[in-house]
């Protein structure tokens, strides 16, 4: 063979060696770039701001213990969560919050979630993060047996000589004022309630939910009378606006929840239900599914340790 079909040889075979070492560097490199799969639980702990801490602090309702069975189911749906997030027992804070004081507690950091009877609204979404809904509901007014005949409509709530009472704040004052009717307002509902058992004011209007708490509590004095508000109320865990990881979080054991009754019958939501709320409104109300659950790895069922 003489020399240029040597150097022509050689040639070739350095440009097959190029070409399989950047086709094998390429494959790793794709390698490399698959999609690595959705976090885990315990990657998105380690994102929130509650990774480490001893305690977990949530906001609820400053009616407890007043409104019995709405108050209990508050707390099964507050434990079943804190559970997930690795908290139990001593290791969980419970603080008491006043409507109006929901979303700066939040902000100040005096606690790490609220779960207290929180509608979820585009205007309350500008100040905090919303894992929901766990709880759907409607506007009803709650009123003394003696006047269930005489409110029945919107329309009575509008008569001047009928005191409507309300919590000040809350998505229910927005709701009567845009219907015309002027409700006295307190800070909670059991103001009103109290009010009312002593002759103070005449109707309640809240979400139904709290209202069959109440109910739970004086089954023989009141009445649940069903308006035509048309009002749909989605209760939400709210979740300081900093932190969507935690948010995630809560999102994705409501959904597990919401699947495990879906298929099974069966669930911490529905065991919560129907032990509280549905000895008082319907027994056989499903969880609602709630919104934007993250795909998460969960390794096991056990809560994650800290």
């Amino acid at each position: 063979m003489n020399l240029p079909a040597r150097h022509q040889l050689r040639s070739l075979v350095t440009a097959v060696a190029v070409t399989l070492t950047l086709a094998l560097a390429g494959i790793a490199g794709c390698e490399g770039q698959q999609d690595p799969g959705p976090p885990s639980v315990r990657e998105k702990l380690r994102e929130s701001h509650i990774d480490g801490q001893p305690v977990l602090r949530i906001g609820v309702s400053a009616e407890d213990p007043e409104n019995g069975a709405f108050v209990d189911f508050e707390r099964e749906i507050a434990k079943y969560i804190a559970k997930n997030l690795g908290y139990e027992g001593a290791d969980i804070e419970y603080h008491p919050l006043n409507t109006e004081e929901r979303i700066t507690a939040l902000q100040s950091g005096q606690v790490d979630l609220v779960i207290s009877s929180f509608s979820m609204t585009e205007e309350r979404e500008k100040d905090v993060l919303f894992a929901g809904p766990y709880f759907v509901t409607t506007q009803e007014v709650l009123v003394p047996r003696k006047l269930k005949d005489r409110v029945r409509t919107i329309e009575d709530l509008r008569d001047p000589q009928l005191k409507v009472c309300s919590s000040g704040g809350s998505t229910t004052e927005d709701e009567l004022k845009e219907r015309g009717i002027q409700p006295r307002l307190v800070m909670n509902v059991s103001d009103c309630v109290r009010g009312m058992r002593a002759g103070k004011y005449d109707v309640v209007s809240s979400d139904k939910a709290i209202l069959a708490g109440f109910l739970s509590l004086y089954p023989e004095e009141f009445e649940i009378v069903d308006m035509p508000f048309g009002t749909t109320e989605k209760l939400g865990v709210g979740v300081p606006i900093g932190d969507p990881a935690l948010r995630d979080l809560v999102a994705y054991f409501l959904g597990k929840s919401h699947e495990q009754g879906r298929k099974t019958g069966n669930s911490p939501w529905l065991t919560a239900y129907q032990t509280t709320l549905g000895r008082w409104l319907e027994a056989d109300l499903p969880q609602p599914p709630p919104h934007d659950v993250p795909d998460l790895v969960d390794f096991d069922d056990k809560a994650p340790t800290r």
